[in-house]
């Protein structure tokens, strides 16, 4: 690649940088300054700026690139070994266990046999890397030029979102959802976590952490349901989440800090990005279980990829990996053994824990751990599905009592095309914990026009229902109907609602395993210490700030180990840089109090009255009595500090 930059090697010849890029910059660690000893954007300096191609200091053209996993992590890989290493799509090979490429993003089934969404996505604006991909991948509707960025633009920037009805309990009345209801304690243990280190965390959960009366709170329903968290869940991605999604909470309640596709995740996202690929090249090896790879490691820890162990319509395959391949991996699945219902059938009898981590997708993790230490420890993540699983249901609706009940909690008529019910609405009476949400119809691009697809979904797997006295995992979908119904008050109706309904449902045991208590070392780095021809992507490795459970984290562990393992002259910046925002700080200090004056507020508004700054002070001018209270605080506090210094002086301190 010499002669590319022919006319820049009297500059790079003497440069310190170049070849030299640190590709995942901490901003957790960076501290903000100009000099001669700096170069690039800091860590979380996102923008346009960032937009470089990088120009390549070797040929990647002889190198031949194998891809475990077509999840959206592993399909950004291939993304950006396309567009930014210049690899040609031929020289890229996919090896998927399942029939299909997307992984845990599906979306199947028809209006006739029922649909099935496992799982859906809230998205944010803030996803950088995620729009960084597909502000190039082309539109699903909209004409050429146009991308999914374009479109997904076009249709939040019309129709926004929020919630009417986010809470409901007492067979279907909505609750008051306006406020979060944190005492000042749970209030300041928040803040508190912020300001913790996280390398003091290790191994905790929230329940070690947090009182009673915060989990009472709305505050921790709307939080756990919205992003699937549970009490023995990691506190250090609880603290990981709030960071990263600081500037959301004052949305938390009514969901208006999202945004959502048209379709489902498969139509809006997977397919199209398949095709951009597709058409470049890349190939998709599908049925094809890797469950080893034959790695060399030498006696300076240097680890070489020898060759992948397959296997295909039952028979043991051996890829050999030439000194030029690369393998990118992904580790673990969310979505691994999940287990399928109907109306009639129950997805399984009973959760039988001794099954945790037995499955064939979690072998090659296994495989590799077993090699070092350095691939981390995957047992922590899939050794207990008891806490680690929940289960959805996919309800295709034809027009029934159900239909007619869910019109009014929803901002626009279901059929409309706009926002329906804006997000998940929670049942926060039900012993399973129960939410369901109807996202924008059709959610599917060929779905007819008098069928809705509604997603429901519980965290609940071990109690027994109001209504229903099972277990969740235990019912059939017209089960789960009658334990809705009773919640909305119409079980009188039950038979036109399982008349009108079909039913799917999914048993997942691994989905939120990413989130149970981890401590250092246990997830691997995205390029594991000594390896220089293998790379790991996905939910289960370490990323310096970002958290689990999301698209956008799958696509920078993607985008990372492109950039890491071939050496680019390029970063992948940091998360989104909310978090050390005065106008996020202080409007998330405002939602966290809910809506109420913070302590200081008054004086603030004072110094900042009439100043080019006095906007960032997010609700209105504190009223006379909350001011006059504010002012005699800080006049009392005022004398005490007086009184100290008096008393110092007499001490002679």
């Amino acid at each position: 690649m010499k002669d590319t930059t022919k006319h820049f090697d009297k500059v790079l010849n003497a440069s310190k940088f170049y070849n030299h890029v640190d590709h995942q910059p901490d901003a957790n660690k960076d501290v903000i300054h100009n000099g001669p000893e700096i170069s690039m954007p800091y860590a979380n300096q996102n923008g346009n700026y960032q937009r470089n191609r990088p120009v390549l200091n070797k040929s990647f053209a002889n190198s031949k690139f194998y891809i475990i996993g077509s999840g959206i992590a592993g399909l950004s890989t291939a993304y950006y070994l396309v567009r930014d290493a210049q690899v040609p799509g031929s020289h890229i090979t996919f090896i998927e266990q399942l029939h299909i490429e997307g992984g845990s993003m599906d979306g199947s089934g028809n209006a006739e046999e029922g649909y099935l969404i496992r799982g859906g996505r809230e998205m944010d604006m803030t996803y950088e890397n995620f729009w960084d991909l597909f502000q190039d991948i082309p539109a699903v509707e909209l004409p050429h030029p146009y991308s999914v960025l374009d479109e997904y633009r076009l249709l939040n920037d019309n129709d926004s979102n929020y919630s009417k009805s986010r809470l409901i309990s007492n067979k279907g009345v909505v609750e008051d959802f306006s406020k979060l209801g944190l005492n000042k304690k749970d209030q300041l243990a928040l803040v508190k976590l912020l300001l913790k280190n996280k390398e003091d965390l290790d191994d905790l959960t929230i329940d070690d952490y947090f009182s009673d009366t915060f989990k009472k709170s709305n505050f921790w329903t709307f939080w756990r349901t919205m992003f699937a968290f549970e009490q023995w869940h990691s506190l250090l991605e609880f603290k990981l989440y709030m960071h990263r999604f600081l500037h959301d909470l004052d949305g938390l309640n009514d969901l208006s800090a999202l945004v959502f596709p048209k379709y489902n995740q498969y139509d809006t996202f997977i397919k199209p990005l398949r095709k951009f690929l597709v058409e470049k090249g890349v190939k998709l090896q599908l049925n094809t279980l890797v469950s080893d790879m034959n790695i060399e490691i030498a006696a300076d820890g240097t680890k070489v990829v020898k060759s992948i162990e397959t296997i295909q319509d039952g028979k043991d395959t051996q890829i050999v990996i030439g000194k030029d391949d690369y393998v990118i991996v992904t580790t673990g699945s969310m979505t691994e053994d999940s287990v399928y219902g109907n109306n009639t059938e129950a997805p399984i009898q009973k959760i039988d824990n001794a099954t945790s981590g037995q499955s064939a997708g979690w072998k090659l993790w296994k495989n590799l751990a077993a090699k070092s230490e350095v691939f981390g420890r995957p047992e922590k993540f899939c050794g207990d599905i008891e806490k680690s699983s929940w289960m959805s249901a996919t309800l295709t609706c034809k027009p029934s009592a159900f239909v007619e009940k869910l019109k009014g909690y929803s901002v626009n008529d279901p059929y409309s095309g706009k926002t329906v019910t804006g997000g998940i609405i929670t049942i926060t009476d039900s012993n399973w914990l129960m939410s369901f949400t109807c996202n924008r119809q059709p959610h599917y691009p060929t779905q007819p026009d008098d069928i809705l697809v509604i997603w429901v979904y519980a965290l609940f797997m071990d109690k027994d229902g109001n209504y229903v006295k099972k277990a969740m995992p235990e019912c059939t979908g017209n089960e789960i109907l009658a334990e809705l119904c009773y919640h909305l008050g119409i079980e009188d109706q039950l038979d036109n609602v399982i008349e009108n309904t079909k039913v799917r449902t999914a048993f997942m045991p691994y989905i939120t395993s990413m989130f149970m208590p981890r401590a250092k070392g246990d997830r691997p780095a995205i390029i594991p210490e000594g390896c220089t021809n293998l790379g790991l992507v996905g939910q289960f490795v370490e990323t310096n700030n970002d958290v689990v459970f999301t698209m956008e984290s799958s696509v920078r562990t993607a985008r990372v180990a492109v950039y890491s393992l071939l050496n680019l002259n390029k970063q992948v910046p940091d998360v989104y840089p909310s978090q050390y925002d005065i106008r996020h700080l202080l409007k998330a200090t405002k939602a966290l109090n809910d809506g109420a004056p913070f302590v200081g507020e008054g004086l603030l508004r004072k110094i900042m009255k009439g100043s080019y700054y006095e906007h960032i002070i997010p609700g209105s001018a504190i009223d006379e009595n909350e001011e006059k209270k504010e002012n005699f605080i800080q006049e009392q506090m005022s004398k005490f500090h007086d009184w100290m210094d008096h008393v110092k002086g007499k001490l002679n301190l």
